[in-house]
């Protein structure tokens, strides 16, 4: 009985052991993949501080599919760029909630929250609308639907993690994202000029309608200090919508999966992303007051590193062949583009 018991004593450790090096070994291979990525997001973070109004994150995608495009991207960075593309960017999602203060939105007043909920509805609507009509797949429609009216490249990121779509479409996306925002940083100024808006008209529209936070920061600077502020809050005010629409866009295509079938013709997107569950629970503890200032002063760029390095490991996926045969998915980004931008200008002159 004595050396039945040993011998069991032995197996689990034995058992144990094994699960400690399989373990060892798999933290081990993902080494090669986070180096290479730390070492992008260095490249990624001093390009977007030499080149006012490009993000971190945007850079990094860039990178990404310059490698794998290039020929450089070697096996053993898959398990660390997986982690990275995956992991890290739910975690980078939920991160950004963080930087949202709801009464700060809410002192927007009703008519800009108006403003904000109508323009963004009807360009996310009008792109899933439009997109498959011009021949853009219903999953690239939606990603560049949800990256054109909330909050660009972050945004696309979330919703492709519900989606099921593939790299490409990202980067499809995340393309027409950086076209149409870096357009606008020219265009909206001058836009206001020839159209008599005030700077705070201008950082208003800014907010309503520019895809990344950091091209709306870009247009809010260079009309003052004051106007950057409000341009800020009412682009935060659109990255809010990020839950709801990620949400229930989730539950859409699990009950369209189910009508086709259920879990068996694909995967099956979860009810609710645990990753929307933690952006809400974070969003609810700024708005608490709950995060000290301190905190507070450097979560933008802990965000934004997090999300260069997820992105850098998405756009590692990416074959640009394939890519530049999507001509018509910058058709829809325009489409999409002059939408939320017109309907935002529209009431930005109604509010005065």
């Amino acid at each position: 009985m004595r050396a039945h018991r040993k011998a069991q004593r032995k197996a689990r450790w034995e058992t144990l052991g094994k699960a400690g090096r399989a373990h060892t070994a798999s933290a081990a291979a993902l080494v090669p993949g986070l180096a290479l990525t730390a070492a992008a997001v260095a490249v990624s973070l001093w390009a977007s501080r030499a080149l006012p109004g490009v993000s971190a994150a945007v850079v990094a995608v860039v990178l990404g599919i310059a490698l794998t495009n290039l020929g450089g991207l070697r096996p053993a960075f898959r398990a660390g760029l997986r982690f990275v593309s995956r992991r890290l960017l739910r975690l980078a999602i939920v991160m950004l909630g963080l930087q949202i203060a709801l009464p700060e939105v809410l002192a927007l007043g009703w008519r800009a929250l108006a403003l904000i909920a109508a323009s963004t509805s009807c360009a996310f609507l009008a792109t899933r609308w439009l997109g498959p009509r011009i021949g853009v797949s219903p999953r690239r429609s939606l990603l560049i639907a949800t990256g054109v009216s909330i909050c660009g490249a972050a945004a696309v990121a979330a919703m492709h993690e519900v989606a099921d779509s593939d790299d490409e479409d990202v980067a499809s996306a995340v393309g027409v994202v950086v076209l149409y925002g870096s357009a606008a940083l020219v265009l909206l100024p001058s836009l206001a000029r020839l159209l008599g808006l005030t700077p705070h008209q201008l950082g208003m529209w800014a907010g309503a309608s520019v895809h990344e936070v950091a091209q709306v920061a870009a247009v809010g600077a260079a009309a003052g200090a004051g106007v950057l502020a409000s341009a800020v809050v009412v682009k935060l005010a659109r990255v809010v919508l990020l839950a709801p629409i990620v949400a229930l866009t989730s539950v859409a295509l699990r009950r369209t999966a189910d009508s086709r079938g259920g879990a068996g013709t694909g995967r099956r997107p979860p009810l609710v992303p645990l990753f929307v569950l933690g952006f809400l629970a974070t969003v609810t503890v700024r708005s608490l007051g709950m995060v000290p200032a301190g905190v507070t002063g450097v979560l933008p760029q802990v965000t934004g590193l997090s999300l260069a390095a997820a992105l850098f490991g998405l756009g590692t996926g990416v074959n640009l062949r394939e890519l530049v045969r999507g001509g018509r998915s910058l058709v829809l980004g325009g489409v999409s583009t002059a939408v939320i931008g017109a309907i935002s200008l529209i009431g930005v002159v109604t509010i005065g």
